[in-house]
C-alpha cells in the first residue's frame, strides 16, 4: 500500500512519540538500582548510535560529501538536540518536579509557533491557534494540573532552556536533506552527542554513575542491560530516526505537536511497565491532544532532489 508523504510522515513521527515514550518507564529501574541520570542517557545515546552505523553506512553509499555539507545539522542535533536538551532537562528536575519541568519543556510547539509569528510578521491562522490551545490545554491534564506551582526560578529557567533545545530537534529535522539521509543525521548526531555529554561527565560538570546489579522490571528480577537495551533500541535509535524522517515529511511545527504524544505513550507505559495509574483527567487530555494535533496544517512538502537517498523529502520550513 503507497502512502502519501503526509501519512508516511504522521506515521512515523507517532512511531517516534511511542518509542520516545517508552524511556521513562525503562530508565526508572535503571536510576533505581544507583545509575545517574547523565550516564542513563550518554549510555543509551553511545549504544543508539553504534546500532544505527550499519545503516548509516549502507544509506551513504559512500557519499561522504554528504556528511561535510550537513555538517551544521549534525552538530545541531548532536551538541542541542541531544546533549543540551538532555542536560538542561535533567539539571532542571533536580530543582523542580519532574511534571512541572515536562510541562515546560513541552511548551517546544509553541515555541516554533511565536518563533514563526515573531520572525514572518503573520499572526498563525486561526487553526494553529486552536490546535496550540487545545493540545498545550491536553499536555497540562496529562502531566497533571499539580505542575502548575510556584518553583525554583533556575530550575524553570532551565526546563525553559530544555524547550528550545526540543524546538531546535525538530527545526534541524526538518531541514532540507541536502543528500543527507535521514538515519545519517540521526546516526550521526546521537555519536556526536554522546560524545559530547561523556566529555561533561568526565570533566565533572554533571555526575556520571553507572552499577551492574539487577533490576526489577515488569514484577521480575532482570540484568541491568535489559532495560538499557529496550531505551537504546526504541527509545532512541528508533525514536530518533522515526522522529527525523516525520519532520522531513511534515515540517517542524506539525512534527512538534505529535511529538507531544510522547507524554500520552509515556503515561500509558508508565501504567503497564511500573503500574502507575492512568487517571481519566490524562486520558482527557490525550484526547484534547489528538484533537490539536487534528487542526494544526501541515507545512509544504518539496519534492526529493537527489536520487538514491533513504527518505529523502525535503520539507521547507517558514
Amino acid at each position: 500500500m503507497h502512502l502519501s508523504p503526509r501519512s508516511a510522515g504522521l506515521l512515523a513521527a507517532v512511531t517516534s512519540a511511542a518509542t520516545f515514550g517508552t524511556s521513562g518507564a525503562f530508565i526508572k529501574p535503571l536510576l533505581e538500582a544507583g545509575w545517574s541520570p547523565a550516564a542513563a542517557v550518554t549510555a543509551r545515546a553511545l549504544i543508539a548510535g553504534l546500532l544505527l552505523l550499519p545503516f548509516v553506512l549502507v544509506a551513504l553509499r559512500g557519499r561522504w560529501d554528504a556528511l561535510w555539507r550537513a555538517r551544521w545539522r549534525i552538530a545541531g542535533m548532536g551538541a542541542i538536540a541531544v546533549a543540551f536538551t538532555q542536560l538542561t532537562y535533567f539539571a532542571a528536575i533536580s530543582r523542580i518536579p519532574v511534571s512541572t519541568a515536562l510541562l515546560v519543556e513541552y511548551l517546544a510547539p509553541l515555541l516554533l509557533v511565536l518563533w514563526a509569528w515573531a520572525t514572518t510578521r503573520r499572526m498563525p491562522r486561526p487553526a494553529v491557534l486552536l490546535g496550540s490551545a487545545l493540545a498545550i490545554g491536553g499536555l497540562v491534564l496529562v502531566i497533571g494540573p499539580g505542575a502548575l506551582q510556584a518553583v525554583d526560578p533556575v530550575g524553570i529557567l532551565l526546563a525553559f532552556a530544555a524547550a528550545i533545545g526540543c524546538a531546535v530537534y525538530f527545526v534541524v529535522a526538518a531541514r532540507p536533506a541536502d543528500g543527507l539521509p535521514p538515519v545519517a543525521l540521526a546516526g550521526a548526531g546521537l555519536l556526536l552527542g554522546g560524545a559530547v555529554l561523556g566529555l561533561t561527565g568526565l570533566a565533572g560538570i554533571v555526575p556520571m554513575t553507572a552499577t551492574n546489579t539487577h533490576v526489577t522490571l515488569l514484577g521480575t528480577i532482570a540484568p541491568w542491560w535489559v532495560p538499557l537495551a529496550v531505551v537504546a533500541v526504541f527509545a532512541t535509535a528508533i525514536a530518533y530516526a522515526t522522529g527525523i524522517f516525520g519532520s522531513s515529511r511534515l515540517g517542524s511545527r506539525l512534527a512538534s505537536f505529535v511529538g507531544l504524544l510522547e507524554v500520552v505513550f509515556a503515561s500509558v507505559f508508565a501504567w503497564v511497565v511500573v503500574g502507575e495509574a492512568l487517571t481519566p483527567l490524562q486520558m482527557a487530555g490525550g484526547a484534547l491532544i489528538l484533537a490539536g494535533i487534528a487542526s494544526i496544517p501541515a507545512e509544504p512538502v518539496a519534492a526529493p532532489t537527489v536520487p538514491g537517498d533513504v527518505a529523502p523529502a525535503l520539507v521547507r520550513t517558514a
